[in-house]
């Protein structure tokens, strides 16, 4: 039988146009991109893989290690893969074709959360230009990010509506199962339609009676029903402390990270060197061979030690990764094995496996993850750490490590 993962969650990285969006794809992957200080490097989406961090359960399990057939483990931490999509920059007018407006659009219908990223210092102006730093407004950038999405969103609804929304009258359909199938291809699933209707204050009104501003409303809470976090970039330069004080206080429906970007894309390129000892999330570094640097390196590193470091706890990317993933998408984190009580899989893999899985994810729900045979022929499942049995209905907890057991069909 093959283990399958669960399936992929989506995290798009989106926002105006040179604001540092291409570098931190490539710090949360190490894939290469083209980085410039210009407006629309990225002209096609790049896919890439980064990780969430969290405490691995082997230590709590008071075994020595572990052995992950998907990311990796060290120093004690978990590093589970989520798939990162660099999408192409937009200006305001995107939703018309303006800039690149198309190619974004398109590629933000995949992601089933996004990361807003923006310039915190103020650096570069609406069409991603470069200008002194605190002159532009991170706050009006999150604006008109927000209005181009709604107006995109609303023109995907209101194409043919009057067609769609009589048939729906007619024929009897459930309005939100209507909905939810018209914007499945924006990752749009029940649960959004239904927090977007209560939201515009829909939920009782005949789709036939619909304005077009309620379309709009309805757009409007699409959006804010969807995972995001915003991504305040270049917190190494004096003016983004301000910036991000007063996002945190007018835009407070959103959880705002700061980051570098670009301070954990070299700390991360210099650990793979084998230049210093760095962990994505540490709060410092420790340089290997101070010989092996260049006089430059060296003032590098210890300006990222000073200006991010030590003024911030870290460079804020991999907390930006963990916030989308654990707090936005409510993700946890479970360990299937076949052997409950040496944690292991048939190879004798040592918690092979660690799914990201919604809270709520019942026994069941995992067995059909792992293999539609074993959700089929469910017949109980084992609590390792607790050595117990549950039920079907169970609702796994974080960190829980389970034993699916199923009926064993005999081949024909």
């Amino acid at each position: 039988m093959v283990n399958l993962p669960p399936p992929d969650k989506v995290i798009g990285i989106i926002g105006k146009t040179n604001v540092g969006k291409s570098t931190l794809f490539a710090a949360a992957t190490l894939s290469p991109v083209e980085i410039e200080n210009r407006p629309f490097v990225t002209l096609n989406p790049h896919v890439g893989i980064g990780y969430v961090k969290i405490p691995c359960i082997h230590k709590k399990l008071g075994l020595p290690s572990c052995n992950p057939q998907k990311g990796f483990c060290e120093a004690g931490w978990r590093f589970i893969p989520v798939k990162l999509v660099d999408i192409p920059g937009l200006i305001p007018g995107a939703h018309e074709g303006k800039g690149l407006g198309n190619k974004f659009l398109d590629s933000i219908r995949q992601a089933d959360a996004n990361i807003f990223i923006v310039d915190a210092a103020g650096s570069t102006d609406a069409q991603g230009n470069p200008v002194s730093p605190g002159t532009y407004s991170p706050i009006e950038e999150i604006v008109w990010l927000e209005k181009e999405l709604d107006e995109w969103i609303a023109s995907i609804i209101a194409s043919d509506w009057s067609r769609f929304s009589r048939r729906v009258s007619t024929s009897g359909v459930n309005p939100v199962d209507a909905l939810t199938q018209r914007l499945s291809g924006l990752s749009v699933y029940k649960e959004n339609i239904q927090y977007a209707l209560e939201y515009s204050g829909l939920s009782k009104k005949p789709l036939v009676n619909w304005t077009n501003e309620d379309i709009k409303k309805f757009a409007q809470g699409i959006r804010k029903s969807k995972p995001i976090v915003i991504a305040a970039n270049k917190i190494d330069l004096p003016q983004a402390e301000d910036n991000i004080k007063e996002m945190k206080k007018t835009l407070k429906d959103y959880i705002i990270v700061p980051i570098s970007a670009l301070a954990e894309l070299v700390l991360r390129k210099a650990s793979r060197a084998g230049l210093i000892e760095y962990l994505p999330g540490d709060n410092d570094f420790r340089i290997i061979n101070e010989k092996k640097l260049t006089p430059k390196q060296l003032k590098g590193l210890e300006y990222i030690r000073e200006n991010v470091l030590r003024k911030w706890g870290s460079t804020g990317v991999q907390e930006l990764v963990n916030k989308v993933v654990l707090d936005r998408m409510k993700m946890i984190v479970v360990y299937p094995v076949e052997d409950p009580t040496h944690y292991t899989d048939t190879k004798g893999n040592v918690l092979p496996d660690a799914y990201l899985v919604p809270r709520g994810t019942t026994a069941r729900n995992l067995a059909y993850m792992i293999h539609t045979d074993l959700g089929e022929n469910f017949l109980y499942a084992i609590d390792a750490i607790k050595s117990i049995r549950i039920s079907a209905e169970h609702v796994l907890d974080h960190n829980s490590v389970v034993k699916i057991v199923a009926v064993t069909r005999k081949p024909k």
